[in-house]
């Protein structure tokens, strides 16, 4: 990744010379570029700002300066290649995790520290217009700073650890704070039992020292949502909550046929990639289709805080009425093991009618995630190609 920054105070940067993000510049990962906005001025003083049109307290960065240093910047680029343009300030979009992964995509960006009372608002339009450059405005959190060098740290940080070979331990990045929406669980070290200085003695929590690893996600899981409950509840969205003791599930409606769409998308993504196709129903169905599935299934789902999270199908064989056909198992991508699935599962066949002898299931031949899940709940694959291309079916018998 490329990076270009200007700023009036170019020694402000420094410190990306230090820890993860030096040794990834010293190896080629980033290629990290100071630029001194000062250079591209002409006068004796090499003035940067003057006072602003219309009145008012402190100065504004003049336009001049920025459209050469932007232009310069702009132009290093081989083949036309532009940067995406980041100015960090207090009236722009919220800096988050989702946007830092968003920008570590970007193979080339470029940050635009501005200060006194900001830069001329036409310095936007011309990187927009003339220059070509998409043009975001970003701000590290509701404060004012002196300048974007303290937010393009920050920035630069958090999007260069995303980046392929600069963290170590690349499974360190998912569990951490903010990656699903929820803050990171408490985390210990040895020794398990440790005194302070005022002889109090603490204790690593039993669980995380029974070898079981399923209580030990249970309860990382448990305490990532007292913790972001406790201390940013704003980030809770009500489903974050979603157990199998709460589960609301009820008939689908034909107007959930929109948002069971976009489920499927969301659901049957990492089944294609699994598979090697994309040619899935759930994948290429319209809107009507679903809603025409409504009609010659039996759909259930479940809400919470008004977003569809999980559905599941079933019917009677069209051929074959002693079997009980289950389908479209789904659990938004984020609620994901939680036993979400095998409840709506379980719930499906408890709808079975009375002459049902075997339930069936049909899944893609390498979903390996799905066959284990099918299995567990009993039940066994089937010699031969399933139903559908690419796929096998499950049965389990009705006891």
């Amino acid at each position: 990744m490329i990076l270009d920054v200007v700023s009036i105070f170019p020694e402000y940067l420094a410190p990306l010379d230090l820890s993860l993000i030096g040794k990834a510049r010293r190896e080629g990962l980033l290629d990290l570029r100071v630029h001194d906005l000062r250079d591209f001025t002409h006068d004796r003083h090499h003035s940067v700002d003057d006072s602003p049109y219309g009145g008012g307290a402190g100065m504004v960065m003049k336009p001049q300066p920025w459209a050469e240093a932007l232009a310069h910047v702009a132009a290093s680029g081989a083949h036309g290649a532009r940067p995406r343009l980041i100015v960090p300030g207090p009236g722009g979009m919220p800096f988050t995790q989702a946007l830092a992964r968003e920008l570590a995509e970007e193979p080339w960006l470029a940050f635009a520290c501005g200060r006194y009372e900001g830069i001329d608002e036409r310095v936007y339009e011309y990187a927009a217009d003339e220059l070509g450059l998409e043009v975001s405005v970003v701000s590290l959190g509701d404060y004012v700073l002196n300048g974007g060098e303290v937010a393009v740290l920050a920035m630069v940080e958090a999007v260069a650890r995303l980046l392929p070979g600069v963290i170590g331990n690349a499974e360190s990045l998912v569990e951490e704070s903010h990656e699903d929406g929820l803050l990171e669980y408490p985390v210990y070290t040895k020794p398990a039992s440790w005194e302070s200085s005022a002889g109090v003695t603490r204790a690593v929590p039993p669980v995380l020292l029974s070898g079981d690893h399923g209580a030990i996600a249970a309860w990382r899981h448990q305490q990532r949502l007292e913790r972001t409950a406790a201390r940013r509840p704003d980030l809770l969205h009500s489903a974050a909550a979603l157990t199998t003791q709460d589960l609301a599930i009820t008939a689908a409606q034909p107007s959930d046929a929109a948002e069971l769409t976009t489920l499927q998308r969301a659901c049957w993504v990492s089944e294609a990639k699994a598979n090697d196709t994309h040619d899935i129903p759930p994948l290429v169905e319209s809107v009507d289709d679903v809603a025409h599935g409504l009609l010659e299934w039996q759909t259930w789902v479940v809400r919470e805080g008004g977003r569809l999270v999980a559905s599941v199908r079933a019917r009677s064989h069209p051929d074959d009425p002693a079997t009980w056909q289950i389908g479209r198992l789904m659990v938004a991508p984020d609620l994901q093991g939680r036993g979400l699935g095998r409840a709506l599962l379980a719930h499906a066949e408890a709808q079975a009618p009375s002459g049902t002898a075997a339930y069936w299931l049909n899944t893609g031949t390498r979903s390996d995630r799905n066959l284990r899940t099918y299995r567990k709940a009993g039940y066994r694959v089937q010699p031969g190609e399933g139903a559908f291309p690419g796929t096998v079916d499950l049965l389990k018998r009705r006891r």
